[in-house]
């Protein structure tokens, strides 16, 4: 097991962090650029894991010069997501690390998700109630790659963000996570890279 002790409090993302739903979010971005003339980058798609479904869209905006209401975009690509009726499954490295360190640790997911889909996913698969802080998109003004998720997240467990380590997916949650000062695991295709 990864040794954690040097910490006092753990932070996961939950998106392809400790829930593998990436895919899901892929398949519903594909049909919502096809369906908004966005050009699809499955890659640049998969960076912005962590960034608030709104501000992906101010930024599909910037970067391929369209004027689509935000709102609008959002809601199509929430309600093709939505459609899918799929339940992702947890992630078993980081879950794993969730278990060991829950009774002794003070534990965090910090989402880029919104507020709803974040307790509907974490309350399926059991960890809600085990959670000490659950900071989404509807709980910041700045999403990541700002530090306010994590930022939060630390303060609602009583810790200063030295004392806490993040598990991210992205490079924006890790710019996330640095500009909190908070040390940073990557998790790479489901598995944790020490």
């Amino acid at each position: 097991m990864l040794d954690l002790n040097g910490f006092k409090g753990i932070i996961f993302d939950m998106d392809g962090t400790l829930i593998d739903s990436m895919g899901g979010h892929s398949v519903a971005w594909q049909k919502t650029c096809e369906q908004f003339g966005y050009p699809f980058d499955a890659e640049y798609m998969h960076n912005l894991g962590g960034v608030p479904t709104l501000e992906t869209v101010d930024l599909l905006n910037e970067k391929y010069v369209r004027n689509h209401d935000r709102e609008t975009v959002a809601n199509f690509k929430n309600s093709v997501r939505a459609a899918m009726q799929d339940t992702p499954e947890l992630i078993q490295d980081t879950h794993a690390i969730f278990t060991h360190y829950r009774p002794f640790k003070k534990i965090a997911v910090g989402t880029g998700a919104e507020r709803s889909h974040a307790e509907f996913l974490l309350a399926h698969h059991g960890l809600l109630s085990s959670l000490d802080a659950l900071v989404t998109a509807s709980d910041v003004e700045n999403g990541k790659p700002a530090p306010d998720t994590f930022l939060s997240a630390a303060s609602q467990m009583g810790l200063k963000p030295e004392d806490c380590v993040v598990f991210e997916d992205t490079e924006i949650g890790k710019q996330a996570a640095t500009r909190a000062g908070m040390h940073c695991i990557m998790v790479v295709e489901g598995k944790v890279r020490y």
